[in-house]
């Protein structure tokens, strides 16, 4: 039942501004029509030398913002100015509850209340791992070599961590939307959200994803990670025992792999060239929730681009090669977005983590909101895009096998 929006955010401003019972709060998602300074903002208590403050953490497209502000006045003011903020989303847990409030096209608000089975304690350390949500010293990353014995990250896999780090941030992020609007049904200990990693090799995304919703997050989760090797499947079902993590892993490939029930949400970060069109693929097939794919090379539209005659007047595109391969993953991409699209999903394509972590830095996030679009504007540009180039995309050609 909706509540009056006024009142819902003076109830959530209430448990912010208590120092003594706020865990952490976040703020996100834009709502219709609107955009928001921020594109995502953290709120926990840190104790200072000065004393307690709040520490406003504000996300733009690239990096993290970071504020301290004195519990009182200076927090109060802090805290208003970003009420007035036009989010989507306000996820405010205190000691004893979470609260999830979604803002409606109607501006007003839904709120999801639940109690927690035991009181919670909350972190007030300023020098907390820089925010990390899961810190270098968790027995996932010891356990994956990413860090050593003693719990401090391995200069060498640096790079891994922070992209693990950024795909838990927009799985989080994206996981509370999904609930908070309705895309996700709310899991149970008795039928938990199953989420599917496809083509998971060494499983980082797997066990980071797990133990960040499960034992973090507090949300029942069963994870399946399927890939084609079955030393994989052997060495990531040795890890999973000795971790204690419930998780399970197939080998097949991902077109062959047969989950039942199916996931909900499904997950591959780079997947190889055509692998990411068979991971999208499949998603449409199981009707996925929430879909998060990072591609990798796009070697599929390159090979096409030089097969194919250039149309007039997009010569200077493609006449140099650095400039083609550059081409076929901007369209590759496109392509992708309008297909899912078309099947019903909501795409966002956005970058997920910094260039100089990894080239490979696209994401596509797609949120099942509707049925397939049979014709109209989505459609007639798809096949105006598709015509002028010349292209037979893979995805395309998986889709129709699989209608």
């Amino acid at each position: 039942m909706s509540e009056p929006l006024l009142r819902v955010l003076a109830r959530m401003r209430s448990h912010i501004l208590d120092p003594d019972v706020l865990v952490k709060a976040v703020a996100s998602g834009r709502q219709k029509g609107t955009t928001p300074r921020w594109r995502r903002v953290e709120f926990r208590y840190v104790d200072l030398k000065g004393g307690r403050h709040l520490q406003v953490t504000s996300y733009d497209d690239t990096q993290a913002h970071t504020a301290n502000h004195p519990a009182g006045d200076a927090a109060r003011d802090a805290v208003d100015d970003l009420l007035d903020e036009p989010f989507a989303n306000w996820h405010v847990e205190t000691t004893t509850q979470q609260h999830q409030v979604r803002v409606t096209k109607r501006l007003e608000a839904v709120v999801h209340t639940t109690d927690r089975v035991e009181a919670v304690a909350p972190e007030r350390d300023h020098d907390r791992d820089k925010d990390r949500l899961l810190a270098e010293d968790d027995p996932v990353f010891v356990a994956l070599g990413l860090s050593d014995a003693s719990g401090r990250m391995k200069p060498s896999r640096q790079a891994k961590y922070r992209q693990v780090e950024e795909f838990l941030r927009l799985l989080d992020t994206s996981i509370t939307d999904a609930l908070a609007k309705g895309h996700l049904r709310r899991p149970t200990a008795e039928d938990p959200l199953r989420i599917a990693d496809l083509g998971c090799g060494n499983a980082y995304l797997t066990f980071a994803a797990q133990r960040y919703l499960a034992d973090v997050r507090g949300l029942p989760v069963r994870l399946t990670g399927v890939d084609v090797r079955e030393q994989s499947r052997d060495h990531n079902a040795e890890l999973a025992e000795g971790l204690g993590v419930d998780a399970d892993f197939v080998v097949g490939s991902i077109l062959g792999a047969e989950l039942d029930p199916a996931p909900e949400v499904v997950l591959a970060l780079h997947a190889c060239d055509t692998a990411t069109d068979e991971a999208l693929a499949r998603a449409v097939e199981w009707q996925a929730s929430l879909v998060l794919a990072a591609p990798c090379c796009h070697h599929d539209v390159a090979a096409q681009l030089r097969r194919t005659p250039t149309p007039a007047p997009y010569a200077a595109l493609t006449r140099h090669g650095i400039l083609r391969e550059r081409l076929a993953d901007t369209l590759t991409d496109g392509i992708r977005a309008s297909l899912m699209r078309i099947q019903g999903y909501r795409v966002d394509v956005m970058q997920f983590v910094e260039s100089k972590h990894t080239p490979r830095n696209t994401m596509l996030r797609a949120v099942r909101a509707g049925s397939p679009v049979k014709g109209g504007g989505v459609r007639d540009e798809y096949d105006d895009l598709v015509a002028t180039w010349g292209l037979d995309p893979r995805l395309a050609v998986l889709l129709d096998a699989r209608a």
